[in-house]
This record gives C-alpha cells, structure tokens and sequence, in this order.
C-alpha cells in the first residue's frame, strides 16, 4: 500500500433529483442554498450523464466504470438478485483503499441487499453506515451501523445521513479518505418535517411537490454542513467534493400526489432514455485545483468517474479490468475536450430488450429507441415478491438462482428518432426521416453495443 498523493475525496449522490430542482435553475421554486454556493466555489457540467435512467444500474456504473449490463446490475429488484453487482467487478473504493485511502459509505447502497458477498463492506468500503435496499422510511428508518442494526429515534433519515457524514469526516481527519455520501433524498416516500413543507406549499402546487421541495432543501442543509466541518478542520481546500443525482426525477401522479414540477426543459424523467430520465447536474468542488465558479458543457459520463478519481488519487485500477469510461480530470482542470466518446443507454424490467427505451450518443446527435409499455412495466406478482422478501429476508437466496419470469416475446420495436443536441436539447422534433443514412448506422452501432454488454452479462457466473 502506498500513501495516496491525491486529496481527500466526498462524493454526494442525490436520489431522483433533476436539473429542475436546484433553485438555481428554476427560478427559486426550491431552495437550495448550499449546492447554489457549491457551483459559485466549483465546477458545473452542463451536459454530465447518468448510466441508466433508473437507480441499481446507474450507482453500478459509477462504483465500477462499466456499463450497468456489464455488472449484472439491470433492474433494482432486490428479491431476484438483479440490482447485484457481479463479484468480478473492482469498484473505486476497492482501488481507493489499495492505495491507502479510508473508505466509507453512509446512506443508500442498492446494489445487493440479501447476500453477504454483496454487501458494501464486501466490495470496497470500509465502513458502513446505511441501508442495503432502495429506499428507507423517513421517521421509521431502520439502519446497519458497523455491523449493528439502528432504530428510528425521532431524528429525519435525511439529518442522521448527514450527521454521520460528519462523524466520518472528524474520524479521519487525519488520513486520506473517500466518502460517498448517499442521500435518499428526494426519492419516495415523500417525507419530511410538516413546517418545512409549509414553506414550500404554494398555490397551485400539490402536496407530494411541496414536500419534495422540503426534502431537497433539508439534504441541502447536509451539504452545508458537511462542507462546513471540512472548513472547520482545515480540508476544505484539499478536499473534492462531487454532488450529483443517480438519475432524473420521478414525475407523475395526480391531485395532491401528482409530483409533475420543472425539470429544467428536458422531455422525459426517471425510468426513460430520454434527456430528463440520464441527463442529471454534477458540480465539482476541489480549491486546490480546479476551476471557480466555472461550467463546463464537456460530455462527460458516470462511466468516467472511476478512472477520474483514481487518477486524482495518483492510484490505479486493475490493468485486467476493461472500463468504459475515461479520464476527464483534464477536462475538470479546464482544458478542452478533444473528442467526446459515443455512448449508450438501455433500461427495462427483468430482462434486457435492446430495443426497448435506449440511447445512443454520438456528438451532437441522439438516437432514441422508444420504450415498450410490455417491457417496462412488472407484473404484480412480481411487486408482492419484492415486498414479502423485504418481510422476510431468508427467501431471497433461493430466489437468486431461480430463472427470473421472461418478457413477452411479441414486443416489436418502435420507430427510432434522431434528435441534434444542440439545437434541441428537449428532443421535441424528430429528424430520422431526414437523415435516414446516419440513423441506419447508430441504430446498427446500438444493437452492436447492446450485443456487447449483453454478452459480457451473460459470461457472469456468482451463483
């Protein structure tokens, strides 16, 4: 183990959260003081992407530098095994900690919830304070905390994440470390304390907004405090602080329960390829070294944050292990993106359908497979089964191995669009028909990938 020449390293994941909901971009409907202050001190990417438009795939990615396909984490049913991510796999905490960083997770894991061989202390992180499932009650939370279990003691869900994110950071003050703050905020159950909600219940807007709004502010008020303990003890300045969401928000519903809010022009949200589903804000804070008050429209992906951080960190990963993603500290530092990669997207329930609700990224040009009702929603004997194993977690282990129910097989494919980037950022006017050539060879170039990943998913062998 060698000691790390990079600097301490706190990334923040949100949880359903979009563009939308900074206060900075939609005209002060939410409150969000702390992440406005936080793009004034760094770096904001204007055009940073998710791996998938729904939670398990997308944190997959971003612990591994590998398409979500790759790491067998396709869907985030917990009961079937399917939000795992493959023991292959070496994540950034691993390679962090190899190069004598102290690791931690506190919140939110969602990447295998039953199996020991999965859990977070298993695949990198040293320390565990948390959840291993995809969402927790509020008040009636319920969490691991180095290897014992905590009750609900009156205190938000949102404040405890907060406060021990706090008590890491004061722990290891004096060693490198890597933090990755999960909030669940402002994923569902729409929860939070009743005179926060007040101040955000306005005419016209529901109940379940109000209370998303109250929730996003409560997590800002985290990342104010998280930020003032590093200044507190003298790391603010050779510390990087990341802020980010998994993915786009959840929006739908109606009357008081109807979360439809602002999400910053983009067409689509969570589940879907489309913009507001993968396009999701990242601001980068390092004083030390990098940019100011900056943005940046650089294409960059989830994908890229491993070899990014280690990099930073003056460690490296297994030269055995192929990434997706590249190095964009460069990019981060202000130099020019020389050429942005291609990239792909594919979501649906239980198995893979690579026609379904996919995305191929080429430049300024999108190719955009629509989303098949028959692939994209669960049956409901499926919900009742993720429910009863969270009741009873024994189940789980034989249900891993059983043969997950298959989709229906006359699910023909839709129509691809084409949208360009840049001129039409809320993919509102289709040009497949005008440019037939170029969609013909992403349509080939995305089945050719999607065969890729498929392939490599298929090659895993944990059980």
């Amino acid at each position: 183990m060698t000691a790390p020449r990079g600097p301490n390293i706190v990334l923040i994941l949100a949880d359903d959260m979009g563009y939308g909901d900074f206060g900075r971009f939609n005209g002060g409907a939410s409150r969000t003081t702390a992440l406005d202050q936080l793009c004034d001190d760094g770096l904001t990417l204007t055009q940073h992407y998710s791996a998938s438009p729904v939670c398990a795939p997308a944190r997959a990615a971003l612990l591994t530098g590998r398409y979500p396909h790759r790491t067998g984490a396709i869907d985030t049913l917990e009961a079937r095994g399917l939000d795992r991510l493959a023991l292959r796999e070496r994540t950034l905490p691993e390679t962090l900690a190899a190069a004598g960083y102290r690791t931690g997770l506190v919140g939110k894991w969602h990447n295998g919830a039953f199996d020991a061989r999965y859990h977070p202390t298993a695949r990198g992180f040293q320390e565990f304070t948390g959840f291993c499932g995809g969402w927790q009650d509020y008040w009636n939370w319920r969490l691991e905390r180095g290897g014992a279990v905590c009750q609900a003691d009156g205190r938000h869900l949102t404040d405890v994440i907060t406060t021990e994110a706090i008590d890491f950071v004061r722990r290891h003050r004096s060693e490198p470390f890597f933090l990755h703050v999960a909030y669940n905020a402002p994923h569902f159950p729409f929860q939070a304390p009743e005179s926060l909600i007040q101040e955000f219940a306005v005419p016209g807007r529901s109940r379940a907004v109000a209370t998303i709004y109250a929730m996003i502010h409560q997590m800002d008020r985290g990342v104010a405090a998280i930020r003032d303990e590093l200044a507190h003890l003298g790391l603010a300045d050779n510390t990087m602080v990341l802020f980010s969401s998994d993915n786009g928000p959840q929006l739908g519903g109606e009357g008081a329960a109807s979360t439809m809010r602002y999400n910053g022009g983009l067409a689509g949200a969570k589940e879907l390829v489309h913009e507001g589903g993968i396009r999701v804000p990242m601001i980068v804070s390092w004083p030390d070294a990098l940019p100011v008050g900056a943005t940046s429209d650089a294409f960059v992906h989830f994908t890229d944050w491993l070899p990014t951080l280690t990099a930073v960190a003056g460690s490296k990963h297994p030269a055995d292990v192929a990434l997706d993603g590249i190095d964009v500290s460069q990019v981060l530092a202000g130099h020019e993106q020389e050429s942005a990669p291609v990239r792909f997207w594919q979501w649906n329930r239980l198995h893979p359908l690579g026609h379904c609700n996919a995305a191929m990224r080429d430049g300024r040009w999108k190719l955009l497979r629509p989303a098949l009702a028959e692939a994209m929603s669960l049956p409901a004997a499926e919900l009742l089964l993720d429910a009863e194993v969270k009741q009873d977690p024994s189940r789980a282990a034989g249900l891993s191995r059983v043969p997950v129910p298959g989709l229906p097989v006359d699910c023909p494919p839709m129509q691809s669009l084409l949208f360009d980037l840049t001129t039409d950022p809320g993919e509102q006017h289709d040009l497949a028909a005008e440019h037939p050539g170029r969609t013909a060879r992403m349509e080939a170039e995305l089945a050719a990938w999607f065969e890729d990943v498929e392939t490599d998913r298929r090659s895993i062998h944990d059980n």
